[in-house]
């Protein structure tokens, strides 16, 4: 081709690269929608917002791959590593996991029981908008959420092995299910009650003795088959189990772990006062959640938003 022609069909052509290379693009390239972490969280307004359109309105039956599903070679291994860590967290991550939980204490079955919370589906759901950091999240970023508070322990490296393997487990729980789709018993289901009561302490602290000592310990502290629910070695006040209405949902729907489902809506909601009132360690940057001045209405802290919020525009 003569240079002149050349210079003239040089736009064109790269024009017709770009837009091959934009056209191969793989689809679960795109940054998945948001959907909420618990359906509980979805009552009070400003509780999160969808990044992008994804499926926001499709819903799949919840399905739990079967362990033969699992790929061969190091993916494989990583999934393997990521569940182990999530089962014991305590054991293989001590320098990041400092109370006496394990992540499966509040997602039970390493994530795979429905209306308790699961990892199903969750890898689909990042990265989504929190409104406690008031910023989008991926999904190690969540994690670390829980590494800080539920655990209240250390944020793992991002880039760490350690990370990449939870992560490669979400993933593969959540294989085929669509960028951004709502996976049936995904979170906790809202209860009413929640939302209209304080709860009563009293009441709680009978139906604790009654139902939940003989696991968690009269005093909360824990025990071989149940973690601790107050003191040094629990969740600190920044996790969302130290909440009233999510610390209800969990309880009124998996708890006791031997009868779950026994108690009333108005029982859980009782039982959750007493244990959120109860001491636990505290959580340094609590004060800095929220900082659109939007929290819900079951936090129990101040934060430095709202007396902004509160006196309205200048």
């Amino acid at each position: 081709m003569p240079r002149r022609q050349l210079r003239r069909a040089l736009p064109l052509l790269l024009l017709g690269l770009v837009t091959g290379l934009g056209a191969c693009e793989p689809r679960d390239a795109q940054p998945p929608a948001h959907a909420p972490n618990t359906r509980a969280e979805t009552t009070h307004a400003g509780a999160s917002a969808r990044v992008h359109a994804g499926a926001p309105d499709v819903v799949v039956p919840f399905r739990v791959p079967a362990d033969s599903e699992m790929p061969a070679g190091e993916v494989g291994a990583a999934i393997r590593r990521g569940r182990a860590m999530l089962v014991a967290t305590r054991e293989s991550l001590p320098a990041f996991a400092r109370s006496g939980l394990q992540c499966v204490s509040c997602h039970p079955a390493a994530g795979t029981t429905p209306n308790a919370m699961p990892w199903v589906g969750v890898y689909a759901r990042f990265p989504q908008y929190r409104s406690r950091s008031g910023t989008v999240q991926v999904i190690e970023d969540r994690v670390n959420d829980c590494f800080l508070r539920s655990l209240n322990g250390r944020a793992l490296p991002p880039a760490s092995r350690e990370m990449r393997d939870i992560v490669a487990y979400f993933a593969f729980l959540s294989q085929g299910v669509p960028v951004g789709a709502r996976v049936e018993g995904q979170g906790l289901p809202t209860l009413a009650a929640a939302a209209r009561s304080s709860g009563d302490t009293t009441r709680g602290a009978a139906l604790f003795a009654a139902e939940c000592a003989r696991c968690h310990g009269d005093r909360g502290q824990g025990s071989a088959v149940a973690p601790p629910l107050w003191g040094a070695r629990s969740f600190n006040v920044g996790a969302g189990m130290a909440r009233l209405r999510t610390a209800a949902a969990f309880i009124r729907h998996n708890m006791p772990r031997d009868r779950p489902g026994t108690l009333t809506d108005a029982e859980a909601v009782d039982v959750a006062a007493y244990v959120v009132s109860r001491p636990r360690p505290d959580f340094a940057a609590k004060a800095h959640d929220w900082p659109n001045g939007d929290p819900p209405p079951d936090v129990a802290y101040p934060t430095t938003a709202a007396p902004a919020r509160a006196a309205g525009p200048r």
